[in-house]
């Protein structure tokens, strides 16, 4: 069954960091791309992060640069988002997903799995 599960959110003080992680349930993890994505409430969800399948190339929002670091280990089947500098427009739930692309795409519609997210909210 592919899955993925996202860990490591929670409540966070404006200046903070956080660590959030994300492990796949499938062997062929090191062929997908992953991403982060966030959903604000009553907003739409937007592009945090992309990894490409090596880790080698990275892609990020412009307002996440210098702040947000992805990262995955392959050999443990997850991804992580590490976080600095937390704001509190940074409350959302996180969500990673894995695409079939072999480019860190920023496009939603490419990534066929996605988990269920965790929350981080940040105080200010």
């Amino acid at each position: 069954q592919v899955q993925l599960v996202e860990s490591g959110g929670g409540l966070a003080q404006a200046g903070d960091s956080l660590t959030i992680s994300c492990v796949a349930s499938w062997r062929t993890f090191s062929s997908y791309s992953m991403a982060w994505f966030r959903q604000a409430p009553g907003k739409e969800r937007e592009f945090v992060a992309a990894v490409d399948q090596r880790g080698s190339k990275t892609n990020y929002a412009d307002s996440m640069k210098g702040r947000f670091t992805i990262s995955r280990a392959n050999g443990e089947r997850t991804v992580y988002l590490q976080m600095s500098m937390l704001k509190p427009e940074d409350t959302a739930l996180y969500q990673c997903a894995a695409s079939a692309s072999s480019l860190p795409t920023s496009r939603q519609d490419l990534y066929r799995y996605w988990g269920q997210g965790t929350r981080v909210s940040v105080s200010s």
